[in-house]
């Protein structure tokens, strides 16, 4: 199997340069997030969140219109889609951001392409109906995440028979081929492990140790670890608490060859990419 991985990434009309590791800043426009609590669910408020992310380095700017925290309920397609699509049409006007819709909803991912958008990320990996042909018909690159179940049950203590990093590893490998198959091209993808989807606190300490090896699946990995409950159960820190934690699961994730880190706290992560990236490098980091 060919392990090399695409060092850039066409995003719409962005070209996405993922020979070093980018950030992803996180814009939850939900009125029940577990990390900020729908700060950000007003257009105005989310447009300066956004605006302050891209100032601090984001490459990335990742718009969810749907929780999919631990035990959350689902949303209509109708509600997802009146949160999410102004936020992208702004973002694209307001700043020509590369946007990512955080969406598992067909039509989502088509009134989102629509509005401008550059990457689709789903958190069910295209198994929704509709979804895998929404995506192709998108164009657009596509994230594929591991989990199992669904949000409201995932957490529901989670079981692999073989060493977590395999489990994830055959999971994506079968995703990405039933994605071939029906089409959508294999330089379209990226991955993301889920950390903290179907995961134990020792599944997501394990599946980090030996997150290389995903690197055979030879396409760009997308990690999302930034506030999560592994930090929390670790450290015994409330969710604002959390940000030292998530600087260093940063780190090992970019020595352990991730690209996209996706975050809250844009400014200090960047910081944290650039420093390992600049030791794993041998110097120099990038703006």
């Amino acid at each position: 199997m060919d392990t090399s991985t695409a060092t850039h990434l066409q995003c719409g009309r962005h070209r996405l340069d993922l020979s070093f590791p980018r950030v992803m800043g996180i814009l939850n426009v939900t009125p029940d997030s577990f990390s900020d609590g729908g700060r950000h669910a007003v257009p105005d408020d989310a447009l300066r969140h956004a605006e302050q992310m891209l100032a601090e380095g984001a490459a990335i700017i990742d718009v969810g219109g749907e929780s999919t925290r631990p035990g959350a309920e689902p949303v209509s397609p109708q509600q997802e889609l009146d949160r999410v699509v102004p936020v992208v049409e702004a973002l694209v006007r307001e700043f020509d951001a590369l946007v990512s819709v955080d969406t598992s909803t067909p039509e989502v991912m088509q009134a989102t392409a629509e509005a401008g958008a550059g990457m689709i990320n789903d958190v069910r990996n295209l198994r929704r109906e509709g979804a895998l042909s929404a995506a192709i018909a998108s164009g657009l690159p596509v994230c594929l995440m591991h989990m199992l179940g669904e949000p409201g049950d995932m957490q529901q203590e989670p079981h692999y028979d073989v060493p977590v990093e395999e489990a994830v590893a055959d999971f994506l490998a079968q995703r990405v081929a039933a994605c071939e198959a029906a089409g959508l091209r294999r330089e379209r993808l990226l991955l993301d492990p889920g950390f903290g989807f179907a995961k134990t606190v020792e599944h997501n300490l394990r599946l980090l140790k030996h997150m290389d090896q995903l690197a055979p699946l030879g396409l760009p990995l997308l990690v999302g670890m930034s506030r999560k409950s592994m930090i929390g159960k670790v450290l015994g820190r409330p969710v604002e608490e959390r940000l030292s934690g998530g600087l260093a699961l940063t780190a090992m994730a970019v020595e352990r060859g991730a690209r996209i880190l996706r975050v809250h706290d844009v400014g200090p992560h960047v910081d944290a990419v650039n420093m390992t990236w600049a030791v794993l490098e041998e110097g120099g980091t990038h703006d």
